[in-house]
């Protein structure tokens, strides 16, 4: 008989583009979250929870730069439905509205916080599972509601630690693009590209070109002014040295587009004459332009001047359902990266106006607008300006030096615990009791708490500050140390009092 092959044990690693998360990030970001969540419940709005999985045909294809399978989702068949897990907040958001519309108040104010997935490549700081922090206002077409929505991102990046100075909320609105862009005659391009099927198929040169070009002005904050007129053009080489296709545009299309990008004047008033005078009679882009001068004036009346909030035209923002205003909040301090550069973090969060979304399930036309805080990169930039990332204390660690005597042990835990401190009972083996204390140091503990044979006879405990037991070790003289200063013998009695004295005075 053939000896059975043994099965091959599966490797222990975390799948391309995700990663784990551990005790500190995980603290981290619900504190983050329940900060954020305090500015949005503030402003009026209700918490929603739905569901992580949709339908592929409710999310829709609006994902930029799609270069991977089933459009940028993780999919699914089941039975004759195919199932994505959803991509943001956003989509999602619309079908729940068009369900249950008849039971929810409009304008319906919502936030949402979870994870999204998508099946993008990942790169460094790029992965296929995050976190957003979504708020958006359903049901009203009033550049009041995207006033509001720009004046409470504002409010969320203080209230979690960036302060004013640091950040700027950048606005636009996707019709004044559409604006210069109509005025652009692409039917050369068309041809030039081979795509007269598409444009058949279509019959709508503009719609052919305009998601091309606003996925590469998008780019203008990280490729600058060049960088775009060569996407635009003929191509440009990447910094890896692969060649990126350009658009085939003419010298003349590319400077009114760049003239457009770089409108942007010393203040408020001064960029919307700029773009007045880009956009010229066009009358989409004068809507546009009426809008956002509706927005900057309510903006100023609540006291959210240039030092918070600017006019960019460089904002187009990549996703396809915005219709309207939209918005990024982009971080202005330095970082110094991996390679010892100074940089600037970028973006951190974004939005805008989608009045189209929820038409799609009603065929009625329901204005929305709203923004997505990204969680994971607003983490990781505290982390890198030093505002986060400090060790975060564990819990008071019981040792058990006698193992028949664990209920003792667990009696002293439950009063730690009742009087709201953080406390456990060592649970590995207690023989050797120098293991209980590196325990304890890899827990990150601020006290042992010791109480052996001896010091429960004498009704007494021994409490180790291992804090500054640490500092002492790092620079005190042998003979200081046999002095033992950070640790404390009181009465049994005493245990709580003692230890909430010592942690205090830690804090």
């Amino acid at each position: 008989m053939a000896k059975q092959k043994k099965q091959p044990r599966p490797k222990a690693i975390t799948p391309k583009g995700f990663r784990d998360y551990f005790g500190t990030e995980v603290t981290e970001r619900a504190e983050m979250l329940q900060k954020i969540a305090g500015v949005y419940h503030r402003y009026g709005f209700d918490a929603l929870e739905s569901s992580a999985v949709e339908t592929v045909e409710a999310l829709g294809k609006f994902l930029p730069d799609v270069d991977r399978p089933n459009e940028g989702v993780f999919a699914w068949q089941e039975d004759d439905d195919w199932l994505a897990l959803r991509y943001d907040l956003t989509a999602p958001l619309a079908r729940v509205f068009a369900q249950h519309r008849n039971d929810l108040p409009t304008p319906y104010r919502r936030y949402a916080m979870g994870p999204v997935w998508r099946n993008e490549k990942p790169g460094p700081g790029r992965f296929r599972q995050f976190y957003q922090c979504d708020a958006d206002t359903v049901g009203t077409a009033s550049m009041a509601a995207d006033a509001e929505i720009c004046a409470m991102l504002a409010d969320a990046l203080e209230a979690v630690g960036i302060p004013r100075g640091d950040y700027v909320v950048r606005l636009n609105n996707r019709k004044i693009v559409d604006g210069v862009l109509r005025s652009i005659d692409f039917d050369e391009v068309i041809r030039s590209r081979g795509l007269q099927e598409i444009m058949r198929s279509t019959q709508n040169t503009f719609d052919v070109m305009r998601d091309d070009v606003l996925r590469t002005i998008d780019k203008y904050d990280k490729v600058g002014e060049t960088g775009v007129r060569e996407l635009l053009g003929g191509g440009r080489l990447d910094a890896s040295g692969a060649y990126i296709p350009g658009l085939q545009l003419s010298e003349a299309t590319e400077d009114r587009i760049v003239e457009f990008l770089t409108s942007r004047g010393t203040s408020n008033d001064e960029t919307l004459e700029n773009l007045r005078a880009v956009v010229g009679t066009d009358q989409v882009g004068s809507n546009g332009l009426d809008e956002l001068e509706q927005i900057a004036t309510l903006l100023d009346a609540q006291g959210y001047g240039p030092d918070r909030i600017i006019i960019d035209p460089s904002v187009v923002r990549g996703l396809g359902y915005y219709t309207g205003p939209v918005f990024e909040a982009e971080l202005t301090f330095d970082i110094t990266d991996e390679k010892g550069r100074i940089r600037q973090f970028g973006s951190v969060a974004g939005g805008g106006r989608y009045d189209d979304l929820v038409k799609r399930f009603t065929g009625q036309e329901v204005p929305a607008t709203g923004v997505s805080v990204g969680v994971d990169r607003l983490l990781a930039a505290l982390h890198a300006k030093g505002r986060m990332g400090q060790t975060s204390k564990g819990p008071v660690v019981v040792t058990v030096m006698d193992r028949a005597r664990m209920a003792d042990y667990q009696t002293m835990v439950a009063e730690l615990r009742n009087a709201g401190i953080r406390a456990e009972v060592y649970l590995g083996n207690p023989k050797n009791f120098g293991n209980q204390l590196k325990y304890a140091d890899k827990r990150n503990s601020p006290i042992a708490v010791i109480q052996g044979s001896d010091e429960h006879e004498k009704g007494i405990v021994q409490i180790k500050d291992l804090i500054l037991g640490a500092k002492i070790a790092e620079s005190a003289t042998h003979e200081e140390w046999k002095e033992r200063p950070s640790q404390f013998e009181v009465p049994r009695d005493q245990l709580v009092a003692k230890v909430r004295q010592i942690l205090d005075g830690q804090d």
